[in-house]
């Protein structure tokens, strides 16, 4: 089994097109989730693993997404119009706090699990409801009757919303709340073209190609061709997961639903995503960018590619799935001080894109009360494996 372990942190010479204020809700962009292998062609979901869930259950039924920063209420609120929905997440006081709010699309899209279908989330996280679909905050831009929602199979749409019982329909429209730990930051520019026939997402760093793919490619085939792709100085291009290719959607915008001033040849045309249907895998997730919804096809019919990339970091953590460590430590959850059990070697601290914050044998009289809510692992010096830890 091989892996590629990708994170996100490149400098860039760029060339601005024009400012465009956005705000950023989340640190970063979660993995799907997606962990079985469904080809021998390198290159799918599985083959790459870009900042994997990592959750902790505070125990008052709240749940924190250490990739995102984001705390969810983790058993959803139940069946409800979208009216009633807003109304429920505005008055909501869970956990000891009063400042939920429903979700945009992107960011309910963020806790969907793509190796889960029906429902497409971790159980061991969320609870499991009756839940068909769950609503977000958005409409569509141009008919306000239609609310965008994630779906229980894994995709998002935008959908009528008198389709739920409690609009008088026939499906099961749930409410889930969410709110930010911390105050949003505002990214002056979302997009930066760097002038070399890419974009910079600087919500996310994602580095994108400008002009897709004039060509159609089957599944297999989009694989095989990303991964070949030498362009811009840079070759370790790929297909973007089903998440990353929802993160350069715009919702405010449709015929294409994309920033047409940095994505001008992208069209309305449906591009693959790495991410196979778990429960139906001689098919793969696309996204159409006719409204922006993401749905599925079979995988030797053909669609077009639009490849992205990252860079490698330290890959001498190994798999985060598979990492260990005699390394006993305290307290995990830490908000501040960090104890090591009967230990006197040099231990190292990473953030979780493998940069090495600390390096020592005094670690306990650190204060990392500075560093930014997620995941971090420790290691001994000379000795294989690490343990994870989180900062709450």
């Amino acid at each position: 089994m091989y892996y590629k372990i990708i994170g996100f942190f490149c400098v860039f010479q760029v060339y601005q097109i024009t400012a465009q204020s956005v705000k950023k809700t989340m640190l970063r962009l979660p993995d799907t989730g997606e962990s079985t292998s469904y080809t021998n062609t390198f290159g799918e979901d599985h083959d790459y693993l870009v900042n994997s869930p990592y959750f902790i259950l505070h125990g008052n039924g709240t749940v924190t997404d250490t990739i995102t920063g984001l705390t969810w209420q983790q058993t959803d609120g139940g069946e409800m119009t979208i009216e009633n929905a807003i109304i429920y997440c505005d008055t909501l006081t869970l956990g000891g706090y009063s400042n939920w709010r429903l979700p945009d699309a992107q960011e309910a899209f963020s806790i969907l699990n793509m190796q889960n279908v029906n429902p497409a989330i971790d159980t061991k996280v969320f609870t499991k409801t009756a839940a068909e679909y769950w609503w977000t905050s958005e409409s569509q831009v141009n008919d306000a009757t239609k609310i965008w929602a994630t779906n229980a199979g894994g995709g998002i749409g935008n959908h009528p919303k008198a389709e739920t019982i409690s609009a008088g329909g026939s499906k099961k429209f749930h409410v889930r709340a969410v709110r930010d730990n911390n105050a949003p930051a505002t990214i002056p520019n979302h997009y930066t073209d760097n002038g070399d026939g890419t974009i910079t997402d600087n919500l996310t760093n994602l580095v994108w190609q400008k002009t897709p793919s004039t060509s159609i490619f089957t599944w297999e085939q989009a694989l095989n061709n990303a991964e070949s792709l030498s362009f811009a100085g840079d070759n370790d291009w790929r297909v973007p997961n089903i998440k990353e290719l929802q993160s350069i959607n715009d919702e405010t915008t449709v015929n294409p639903s994309v920033n047409t001033a940095f994505f001008g040849s992208i069209g309305v045309k449906h591009y693959w995503s790495s991410t196979t249907l778990p429960n139906q895998t001689t098919k793969a997730w696309y996204w159409n960018t006719q409204f922006g919804i993401t749905t599925y096809d079979t995988k030797t019919n053909s669609n077009y590619l639009l490849c992205v990339r990252g860079n490698s970091i330290n890959t001498s953590l190994n798999s985060y799935d598979t990492i260990i460590s005699n390394l006993k430590v305290y307290p995990n959850p830490f908000s501040s001080y960090i104890y090591v059990v009967n230990n006197q070697e040099v231990v190292a601290l990473y953030d979780g894109l493998g940069q090495l914050i600390y390096s020592g044998n005094n670690i306990k009289e650190q204060d990392f009360s500075n560093l930014k809510c997620g995941v971090y692992f420790l290691r001994e010096q000379g000795k294989s494996g690490a343990i994870k830890i989180v900062k709450n």
